[in-house]
């Protein structure tokens, strides 16, 4: 057993390994539900759920931390998701469909948040200081690479596939088999590379520290504004989230833009993720350099403002794609950018010694405020439709901002 490997051979990988499964529950099922005839409102509601587990990872993170090794854990995750998303790609023509593919991706995300604990885990115990600060900035870009890879190639491929054949069922079967297989060999790869550590071993449970953990978070100065603001400055941007693919590839007959699969591909996971990344680097120099109490609001209304790209759109749904590609990734330039400056708020509302902790509670939080709007997004965009409904987001993007006064910054 080798306790030292150089970190180059497994921390791209398992951060790989991180993205893909995110990205496929919270982000491709929207496209593929879609593409399966499934209405707009049922989408949003059900697939909202798939944050929950990121929204409660909290509340195993100590299991994870103690009970088995690190290492375990994340090899056997990989192998169960990928388990399931290949049991998933066979019920695709089931009558059920929708259930049973549904309740696969559910446990696919609760693998995937127990898998993000354990990678996360994994890297701070398999290297010292000085090669995780080496690693940081490698194990982001295997993370966004992962992102790239199943918003931007596997959706431009498997809209290659619906123009070829003509069978959507056969062709995003083929893409979920893929998915599968990826996780499939990187459980192999990492059962033999990952290393040993010394400190990656089974530890007593300790319910008291983990309480008065999480206890202390919510005796942090001004901490209900912060839960507010934390829920409510990415509401609007949430509602967005669940309802722009769907705004995307619905027809022009029904207020939607339209587009093919592949083209949505390359609109968000392409030129719309690039210009996110841009955003994310800018926002992290911006923030370096005049600090964030000088940032936030700047970044606050970058993050919002685009978001009447979209109300444009809806009113003007038949223009050229080459303006669509510019409009989108102008919006996401600046929800890198406003993301950037909330991520860094959430880093800075922890306690010194309970900062794994405490963060992990604020990303939580987080996650329940994504859940919470995609929810209701659905229903409300059938009821409204879409021009009037993207009024509604830019509308609910106020209250968060209203609150970035009464913040408290270090």
């Amino acid at each position: 057993m080798k306790e030292k490997i150089n970190p180059w051979f497994y921390v791209p990988t398992t951060y790989f390994a991180e993205g893909l499964p995110y990205v496929l529950v919270n982000s491709l099922v929207v496209v593929l539900y879609k593409k399966m005839n499934v209405s707009n409102d049922v989408i949003a509601f059900l697939t909202s759920w798939l944050f929950l587990p990121w929204t409660i990872k909290f509340l195993w993170g100590g299991v994870v931390d103690t009970v088995s090794t690190k290492r375990k854990w994340i090899i056997y995750t990989q192998f169960f998701m990928s388990v399931f998303v290949l049991l998933a790609s066979l019920f695709l023509k089931s009558s059920h469909f929708l259930a049973i593919t549904l309740s696969l991706f559910m446990l696919v995300a609760f693998l995937s948040a127990t898998h993000d604990i354990a990678v996360d885990g994994f890297y701070m115990i398999s290297m010292d200081d000085r090669k995780q600060a080496f690693f940081i900035g490698i194990r982001a870009f295997f993370y966004r690479l992962a992102m790239l890879f199943s918003s931007s190639v596997l959706l431009i491929y498997v809209g290659k596939l619906e123009e070829k054949t003509g069978n959507i069922v056969w062709s995003w079967r083929v893409t979920l088999l893929i998915i599968a297989f990826i996780l499939g060999l990187l459980f192999l790869y990492h059962t033999l590379i990952l290393p040993f550590p010394k400190n990656d071993f089974s530890k007593k449970f300790n319910f008291n520290e983990l309480k008065e953990a999480f206890l202390s978070y919510f005796k942090i100065e001004k901490i209900w504004i912060a839960v507010a603001f934390i829920i409510l400055y990415r509401f609007g941007e949430a509602m967005l989230l669940k309802i722009t693919p769907l705004f995307m590839l619905d027809g022009i007959d029904k207020g939607g833009l339209g587009v093919s699969t592949a083209d949505y591909g390359k609109i968000y996971g392409t030129f719309g993720l690039i210009s996110l990344i841009i955003g994310n680097i800018l926002g992290g120099m911006f923030i370096s350099k005049w600090g964030l109490k000088k940032c936030i609001w700047p970044m606050a209304l970058f993050l919002n403002v685009p978001d009447l790209v979209y109300v444009y759109m809806a009113y003007h749904n038949t223009l050229p794609i080459s303006y669509v590609y510019f409009l989108v990734s102008l919006e996401q330039f600046g929800y890198g950018l406003g993301t950037t400056a909330f991520m860094y708020y959430l880093v800075q509302l922890t306690d010194e010694k309970y900062k794994t902790t405490h963060f992990a509670i604020s990303t939580s939080i987080m996650a329940m405020g994504l859940m919470l709007p995609g929810m209701i997004s659905g229903k409300l965009q059938v009821m409204l439709g879409y021009p009037l409904f993207f009024i509604v987001v830019c509308i609910a993007t106020i209250p968060g901002m209203l609150l970035i006064p009464f913040l408290k910054y270090k």
